[in-house]
């Protein structure tokens, strides 16, 4: 880590996860269909640049996580609209609210 990102803690290790249990179930939802490979990446993508230690990035982090917390909204209102009633998507569905939740956590304490 550099000095102007601190350490991670519990909060942090739960998003990164909640992020990658995500981008697995669109992995594997409807392979190989390129929409849910790319929301995937997307969520991979954007974990990434609010986490990785990359010194380039830490004036962005706050608008990464804004972004993140945005995309992962949208993902979650384009299902209520067109997306299947299949048991796991309710469940990745708890895992995308439960993210928005932390992530908007997280920003109220970095302000």
């Amino acid at each position: 880590m550099t000095k102007s990102q601190p350490a991670l803690g519990v909060q942090d290790y739960v998003i990164i996860l909640l992020t990658i249990a995500t981008a697995l179930v669109h992995f594997i939802l409807i392979f190989p269909d390129p929409v849910f490979i790319l929301n995937g990446l997307g969520y991979l993508v954007l974990v990434a640049g609010l986490y990785l230690p990359l010194p380039q990035l830490n004036a962005y982090r706050a608008q990464i996580r804004w972004v993140l917390m945005a995309y992962t909204a949208l993902t979650v209102l384009l299902w209520v609209f067109m997306g299947a009633r299949a048991t796991i998507a309710y469940i990745d569905k708890l895992i995308e609210v439960i993210l928005i939740i932390l992530l908007w956590m997280k920003s109220q304490k970095a302000a």
